[in-house]
């Protein structure tokens, strides 16, 4: 029987200048410890479209976004994507050097990836709806859902 080998091409990604130039120096601080996330989170940052800061819509996850996504081993699931010293995955804090937070960043809700998980099987999830803080001088939360044709297939 025939293995099919093709890999599907990734989706198109956005992150912004500044999420872009802390998660490249994140990436070179910790390629002497961990040299596969480091090469993981440089190829996700290298093949993103980098754009100004505030031109990232608000479907995109960034950092600190709020994600909710259907993974292809379950139920949907919904975590907060952080920095290293943030994460606690007890409280939904994943931190974007795990397999599964590099392979969110730059995402939009409706977009899917297949992702390598650090036991070497390939997974692949749907981002189902972002939310981002609202900034301190406004009171609401910002969720974009995927689409509803998205959404009414799940």
């Amino acid at each position: 029987m025939q293995q099919n080998t093709k890999t599907r091409r990734k989706p198109n990604i956005r992150i912004s200048q500044s999420d872009h130039a802390r998660l490249s120096a994140l990436a070179s601080t910790v390629a002497a410890r961990n040299s596969d996330a480091s090469d993981e989170l440089l190829a996700e940052l290298e093949r993103a479209r980098v754009v100004a800061d505030g031109w990232v819509s608000a479907g995109t996850v960034r950092m600190g976004s709020t994600v909710t996504f259907k993974p292809d081993t379950g139920d949907r699931k919904t975590v907060t994507l952080v920095y290293p010293g943030d994460a606690d995955i007890s409280k939904g804090k994943v931190s974007v050097l795990t397999p599964i937070g590099t392979a969110l960043i730059g995402l939009s809700a409706g977009q899917s990836i297949m992702w390598t998980a650090r036991d070497g099987h390939r997974h692949e999830l749907l981002v189902l709806g972002v939310n981002h803080p609202a900034p301190e001088n406004d009171g609401a939360d910002r969720l974009t859902p995927a689409s509803p044709t998205v959404a009414a297939g799940l």
